[in-house]
């Protein structure tokens, strides 16, 4: 009797100590944010942050905490993502978004995808009702009018921002920013840890201003724009997409991880190795296997919150972790 009260102890305590404070950590993009755009991004943070962390503290899933985070900041014109996406050469909006469960390495993606309000949860409905990891184009569109998901009118998606955006583009050219010179609005994303360890991460984006009519980005590529493992962490990324995808940005920083850094060492570590082999910026969110977080950018602005218990953080500069209580 005396060994059943025993082990039974040691397995409570056993429980006790693997639970840990759930958390959603965001990002609203980043780039070379104009002033005049960064109290509305990081309004837009830290309500995604808030919705995607109650859905956790309510009993709802990892992936539908990333999602809600997400579509939080898909339907905030402050982003580059839903509405307010950037715009193509032909004045059209061009979507990209994917998501991953870390339990079963499952992951869903969408690109090219016009007319839809929400990719994000387009992109987990590939996950969850194919077999497949990424749609495209005419069949993404396709897929999503099976599965029930509503189009919006052609155009609806399209913000004041984008068209100026673009017009700038038109008369100056391309700077190799996703606004062109007149500021980036920023690519989106999530990543997520229950307090069972369960991971998940998401990423949604409208893509670069001006880019060609077709063109696909890192956000939707599993290991450049989104990744997540139980064993290791989750990441969301944002920043020059062709650079991102040629070094794989998501897995370079599970790889750092995997060999022994901490999320922020890793984050840090793979940024600066991006930069000195490409010269683009980036920036990631990570979240390690044990809840340990990483937040880091070479460029000169990205927002970012995560809510632990009454208490919301997030910051856009270099250095700056402001807390204030929710």
């Amino acid at each position: 009797m005396e060994s059943f009260v025993l082990i039974l102890v040691i397995s409570l305590f056993a429980e006790i100590r693997c639970k840990m404070e759930p958390i959603v950590l965001v990002h609203g993009g980043a780039g070379d944010i104009p002033d005049s755009r960064v109290s509305l991004k990081i309004t837009g943070v830290k309500k995604a942050a808030s919705l995607g962390y109650k859905v956790l503290k309510n009993g709802g899933s990892v992936v539908e905490a990333v999602e809600e985070a997400v579509k939080s900041m898909e339907d905030d014109e402050a982003f580059n993502a839903g509405y307010g996406s950037v715009l193509n050469l032909d004045g059209d909006v061009e979507m990209d978004a994917s998501i991953m469960l870390g339990s079963n390495l499952l992951s869903g993606g969408v690109t090219v995808v016009k007319d839809i309000a929400h990719p994000i949860s387009l992109a987990r409905l590939v996950m969850e009702k194919t077999p497949h990891f990424l749609l495209a184009g005419a069949g993404a569109n396709r897929f999503a009018k099976e599965q029930g998901v509503p189009s919006v009118p052609p155009g609806s998606l399209v913000s004041k921002y984008a068209k100026e955006a673009l017009e700038h583009f038109m008369k100056y050219g391309d700077n190799g920013t996703e606004m062109s010179g007149v500021g980036e609005v920023g690519t989106v994303g999530a990543v997520a840890i229950d307090s069972k360890g369960r991971l998940a991460a998401a990423t949604s984006t409208g893509g670069i201003t001006g880019k060609m009519a077709g063109r696909s980005s890192d956000t939707c590529i599993i290991g450049s724009g989104t990744y997540a493992d139980d064993n290791v962490g989750a990441v969301s990324t944002t920043g020059h997409g062709e650079s991102i995808a040629r070094f794989c940005l998501a897995h370079a920083i599970i790889y750092e991880m995997r060999n022994g850094s901490s999320a922020s060492e890793a984050t840090a570590k793979a940024l600066k190795e991006m930069k000195g082999r490409l010269p683009n910026t980036a920036g990631a969110i990570t979240i390690s296997k044990s809840g340990e977080l990483g937040i880091d950018f070479t460029s000169r602005r990205m927002a970012w919150a995560y809510q632990v218990k009454d208490e919301m953080h997030f910051g856009i500069e270099h250095g700056q972790h402001t807390k204030e209580k929710v």
